[in-house]
């Protein structure tokens, strides 16, 4: 006789993702967590994506997945209405009718030690000075909040192997950076997806070089010298993400079925 499948259901993998990054992380304005859907269901398939869009929903339906595991909220500002007049409210009802829960984890997996920020240090193998349980550790953690991490490469770089080394870690084709440092970089602050609060702080903590998602131009005005800036796009910098949701359902709830998105939702092109 075949081996019988472990049921899993959706609140179980709901509560292993908040107990990694329990909602009290989360921003004042945001809204992380349950977004969409019941979850007494069994665990069908879990697809991980950054934002959930139409597209997202289609791939959940054709890959047999009643569970979508996001970076950002669907469901960010209040809905008035459920109806087809933009994309959100058409995501939500496309989402409802085919059965499909939607969970978020958005700046509560910002903050959370072993989450996004950690996530862009481990692809550049460096090593994280704040102390964090790795990404496949999900138990305990706490309600400290770690918007930045700052982390040492493995030696020392002029600033132009650097960036490369980082365009390539990240897949990125530009990035747009200040004036090239003149000493060695070593000491690397990360702050993913619009980090730019974070830069003073950086700076204090005495990095070499500041990594984010995206940064408003006037500041970059005034830090020659100082730190050197690579901003490499909020989708560039948050993509792994997903590898965190997949390794925390695998390690929590092994039975379930999980696929990262196909789909690229990132709205900003390159031309």
């Amino acid at each position: 006789m075949p081996k019988l499948r472990n049921s899993v259901k959706i609140k179980q993998v709901l509560s292993a993702l908040e107990q990694f990054a329990p909602l009290p992380l989360q921003e004042s304005w945001d809204n992380a967590g349950l977004q969409i859907g019941l979850t007494e269901a069994e665990v069908s398939g879990a697809l991980l994506c950054l934002d959930v869009t139409e597209k997202v929903i289609d791939e959940a339906i054709a890959k047999g997945c009643n569970l979508v595991v996001s970076h950002h909220p669907l469901l960010f500002r209040g809905l008035k209405q459920v109806s087809d007049a933009n994309d959100v409210q058409r995501t939500v009802r496309k989402a409802i009718k085919a059965d499909i829960c939607v969970i978020s984890m958005h700046t509560n997996m910002d903050n959370a030690k072993g989450g996004v920020n950690f996530k862009i240090a481990e692809r550049l193998g460096a090593k994280c000075h704040t102390e964090g349980k790795g990404h496949t550790d999900f138990t305990d953690n706490t309600d400290v909040k770690v918007p930045m991490v700052v982390a040492e490469l493995p030696e020392a770089m002029e600033a132009r192997a650097f960036i490369e080394l980082v365009k390539e870690r990240f897949g990125v084709k530009c990035a747009h950076c200040n004036e090239l440092l003149q000493r060695p970089i070593r000491k690397v602050a990360i702050c993913g997806g619009a980090g730019d609060f974070m830069l003073d702080e950086a700076i204090a903590k005495g990095a070499d070089a500041f990594i984010t998602g995206e940064m408003h131009y006037h500041q970059y005005f005034g830090h020659e010298q100082q730190i050197q800036i690579c901003v490499i796009g909020h989708y560039e910098s948050e993509q792994f993400t997903t590898e965190i949701f997949q390794d925390i359902i695998h390690q929590a709830c092994p039975g379930v079925r999980t696929e990262i998105a196909a789909t690229n939702t990132n709205p900003i092109i390159y031309v």
